[in-house]
């Protein structure tokens, strides 16, 4: 699977892909294109030839990867102009998108969530965007309060949440978006790439019940 860095929507369809394309314009493309919030987060810096998190941690669990500053949620803009300042800043700086605004996201194991996206095709389920991380796990897409529903979908399905590794990110949590790298573990990629399709979102309703079968498969 290619790393996808860039993506598609109606009002870029005469803009050519290009793999190479920056940090910085590939948040503003987010912002512009999909009207996502973005903030910049920590980048890797070279250490005796050893790509480091420049959050100076030897031991940093997302090097590259996570939030630069506590106060990152105030930090993060919608405004395509705002998002390209504070790149131009720091040109190497992740990109991370907060949940709980625009979309939440459904984190479960990859194993789960490659059987999941080939049952979902077989139910012909819409999807919106997802992404595959270094951390081995895919994140989808969903509308937004799906942290407060799933729980209770889940049990009227008849699975216990504790069981299942199905992480829901909500309101104060983030995703790392493509092509953000996690140190030397790789770039996160996009397994369901953002296009003009799936510009509208599906509710956690219409995914869990695959997500929660792949999840149970794969305990």
């Amino acid at each position: 699977m290619g790393v996808e860095e860039t993506i598609a929507g109606t009002e870029a369809a005469q803009i050519p892909k290009q793999r190479g394309e920056s940090l910085l314009e590939t948040a503003v493309r987010y912002a512009e294109e999909r009207h996502w919030d973005v903030f910049p987060g920590t980048w890797l810096e070279a250490v005796d030839g050893v790509q480091r998190c420049s959050c100076e941690d030897p031991a940093c669990a997302a090097p590259g990867a996570h939030p630069a500053r506590e106060d990152w949620a105030t930090q993060a803009t919608g405004s395509a102009t705002v998002a390209r300042r504070m790149w131009q800043k720091q040109p190497g700086a992740s990109i991370l998108l907060p949940t709980g605004r625009t979309f939440d996201a459904i984190s479960v194991p990859e194993t789960a969530g490659f059987l999941a996206l080939a049952r979902m095709e077989r139910m012909e389920l819409t999807l919106g965007p997802v992404t595959l991380t270094p951390a081995r796990r895919m994140e989808f897409f969903v509308l937004p309060g799906a942290s407060v529903k799933v729980p209770d979908l889940v049990r009227k399905i008849g699975w216990s949440p504790a069981t299942l590794d199905l992480v829901v990110l909500g309101e104060g949590g983030y995703v790392a978006a493509p092509p953000t790298r996690f140190g030397s573990r790789g770039a996160v990629q996009w397994a369901c790439r953002p296009t003009a399709a799936n510009r509208w979102l599906p509710d956690a309703e219409e995914l869990i019940s695959p997500l929660a079968y792949a999840c149970g498969r794969d305990r």
